[in-house]
């Protein structure tokens, strides 16, 4: 067997935990549907494979995958982003724990804090991550067990220093979990600079398509990768063999996808910046943004999304969303395909009343594929109609 640990991340990416089949030749594995797997005598295991839930060849092939993307030792799929959150979690939080977490995140993550966990007397506090001596007392006063990152944040791409962060929350204890889905592993190495483990939603760029549910927990730390393990195993919120194929498919084409995606929305970015219609572009490449020159140092590229804020508020926020002809109205991102989300009552509905809630003037663009020519030629339409 072929070891790849000194190639770059492309052939790193097709060729990690895909060796041709050996009995056939076939140069893709192939998918392992099977439930079961027959003993050579009792407990005489081959290949250590028992039962679906506890191991599929296909899963350990995407799971070899994304450990060595993401620089990491072990990496876990599971059958959705919030379930791979969800495992880790139940992993590290006793009752009486307490969580950190900065003050724009997925909806989806702050609600699973807030109204799963937090039935179980597990705390949270939100706050800015560029705050570090804010952060640093809220360590402190908390005696938090988990200092939750996303970088680029959701919807606001606010860039977070995770290294200065690290350091921070590792001198109070603290375990750092780093979001890694608007970035990928491609764009962004969590745990090269310092985080203890990445988290993925693998539905958005890494499966890359909009055809398949996943996520990932990826680590080095073997004390937690037994802990998440273990909660795959004994939970059983596994993905399935076909989801594990098709996003092992998608992560294939991830770094010239995120090249194409970055280079589109940067320009995208450019161009509507300072348009009447736009009070502001929240995107980490632009000059402009606040959290340029630490993405510009802690990311390969600035990557595909970016949102808006409408001068004319929730109207006119609601008028360019519908107006849009390439950009689908749709939940999720990262696909090959361009959507345009309203997150006040969308990504973020669950939020609102919270001090996470999202301005309805806001709307976020997963840039995706397309000619960049078009994709700037209607987002210019559905400003003109504005007026």
């Amino acid at each position: 067997m072929t070891h790849h640990d000194d190639h770059g991340f492309s052939t790193r990416a097709i060729h990690v935990g895909q060796a041709f089949d050996p009995t056939t030749g076939a140069v893709i594995p192939p998918v392992h549907f099977s439930t079961t797997y027959a003993q050579d005598g009792i407990g005489g295991l081959r290949g250590g494979y028992e039962y679906g839930r506890g191991g599929n060849p296909t899963r350990d092939a995407l799971q070899q995958q994304l450990a060595s993307l993401e620089g990491a030792t072990h990496a876990f799929s599971f059958a959705s982003g919030l379930a791979a959150e969800d495992a880790l979690l139940r992993a590290v939080l006793r009752p009486g724990d307490h969580v950190l977490m900065g003050n724009d995140v997925y909806g989806g993550t702050h609600r699973l804090v807030r109204r799963i966990f937090g039935e179980w007397q597990i705390g949270l506090t939100t706050l800015e991550l560029d705050d570090l001596e804010a952060v640093r007392s809220a360590l402190a006063v908390t005696g938090a067990r988990v200092l939750w990152l996303e970088t680029p944040s959701n919807p606001l791409m606010k860039v977070t220093d995770i290294a200065a962060l690290a350091e921070v929350a590792h001198a109070a204890g603290a375990l750092v979990v780093v979001d890694n889905t608007f970035a990928t592993p491609y764009l962004q190495q969590p745990l090269a600079l310092g985080a203890d483990v990445v988290v993925h939603s693998t539905t958005k760029y890494l499966g890359g398509h909009s055809d398949v549910i996943g996520g990932a927990v990826v680590t080095s730390d073997a004390s937690l990768a037994e802990k998440v393990g273990f909660q795959q195993f004994a939970a059983g919120a596994v993905s399935g063999p076909l989801d594990a194929w098709l996003t092992t498919r998608g992560i294939k084409t991830l770094a010239v996808r995120m090249e194409r995606h970055s280079d589109t929305a940067q320009a995208l970015a450019a161009a509507i910046d300072g348009h009447p219609a736009v009070a502001r572009v929240y995107y980490p490449g632009l000059p402009s943004h606040p959290g340029h020159e630490l993405a510009a140092r802690q990311m390969r590229r600035f990557g595909g999304m970016l949102s808006l804020e409408l001068a004319g508020g929730e109207a006119a926020a609601r008028a360019f969303a519908e107006g849009l002809e390439l950009f689908t109205l749709a939940e999720s991102l990262g696909g090959v395909e361009s959507l345009v989300n309203y997150p006040s009552e969308m990504t973020h509905a669950s939020v609102r009343g919270t001090a996470l809630e999202v301005s309805p003037a806001i709307i976020r663009l997963s840039v995706g594929l397309e000619d960049a020519e078009d994709l700037l030629a209607d987002v210019r339409q559905s400003l003109a109609r504005l007026g």
